[in-house]
């Protein structure tokens, strides 16, 4: 594969230029923390803004040549958290799990090893261009372990890619025994509607990372979740009612309500409107009777009004 030619003419640089930036390239990151969820934070690495160049070049010369997985939802075109949640709806049963670290746990090694299992061959001109402009270096040390970033463009497909033959082992399993499986980055769905067969489900899932991954990739523990009908089901941020229905849930509803009270009053800031109409827009896709819901309660005027004000905040 001729990768520093096909960056050469996407990039319109020299040889010689591609060189000079690819040596220091896993350290041409901006590195901040944001809250998770649930506690603690989470890393983010950003690359540069010319390293996101190399790197969206090189997703378009990848993506034809490296295969996802069906069973994957994150990150594909048209396809996200309502499509992934779709396919557990109809299930009274359902397993959550979630991997450790997980683009921290993708190597270049991790990377080359799965693209030899595919038959992909690249040359060490190739892979010395892959390494340094796909991954990135968390240490002090300029030789430090390379790993995936959380905020490249390019890190979403090779993730996937990663994971295909892992897609494929459990897949297969899921279907002799009747068993949604669907997988959304990081965070792995299990549905079915045999009362305790997912029970059984984490052995297996544990025992498919140490075959295709020798402990590069592992379970968080504490993220392995059983739930029925009998309780509160989500998935990806979604709620599934006992109605077999997608909802963005009660608590949701109520800040959003808040929100629009507080806008109707002209009492809610600017960076609260812009948050408001994307939360507005999630609703319309996942339950848009609600939506519908706070136009009665609101009014369409003021509902108009949020779309409007957020346009005009976005345009300054």
């Amino acid at each position: 594969m001729q990768t520093l030619q096909f960056l050469c003419n996407e990039l319109a640089v020299t040889k010689q230029e591609i060189s000079d930036f690819v040596a220091s390239a896993p350290k041409k990151y901006k590195v901040y923390t944001i809250p998770k969820k649930s506690s603690g934070t989470r890393i983010i690495a950003q690359p540069s803004k010319r390293l996101k160049d190399y790197q969206r070049s090189l997703v378009k010369l990848l993506e034809t040549k490296l295969p996802v997985h069906d069973a994957a939802f994150a990150y594909k075109k048209n396809i996200g958290i309502k499509e992934n949640a779709e396919r557990h709806k109809k299930s009274n049963y359902l397993l959550k799990m979630d991997f450790q670290n997980f683009f921290y746990s993708i190597s270049p090694k991790l990377f080359f090893d799965v693209l030899m299992k595919h038959n992909i061959e690249f040359t060490a001109l190739d892979k010395y261009l892959l390494e340094k402009i796909l991954f990135f270096n968390p240490s002090k040390k300029t030789n430090g372990r390379l790993v995936l970033s959380i905020g490249a463009p390019s890190s979403p497909l090779i993730s996937n890619f990663i994971m295909y033959f892992f897609d494929e082992t459990i897949s297969a399993t899921c279907l002799s025994l009747n068993v949604v499986y669907t997988r959304y980055a990081d965070d792995l769905t299990f549905s079915s509607n045999t009362k305790n067969i997912l029970f059984t489900f984490p052995a297996l899932v544990k025992k498919a990372l140490r075959e295709h991954f020798d402990g590069a990739i592992t379970v968080n523990e504490l993220k392995t979740v059983f739930s029925s009908k009998a309780h509160n089901r989500h998935i990806t941020g979604i709620t599934i009612t006992n109605q077999s229905k997608l909802s963005i849930g009660r608590q949701r509803k109520r800040y959003i309500s808040s929100l629009i009270h507080r806008f109707s009053i002209q009492q809610l800031d600017q960076e609260y409107i812009n948050h408001l109409q994307g939360l507005l827009a999630f609703c319309l896709n996942i339950e848009p009777d609600f939506v519908e819901r706070m136009k009665k309660k609101y009014s369409i005027e003021i509902m108009n009004a949020i779309q409007l004000e957020a346009r005009k905040i976005n345009e300054k």
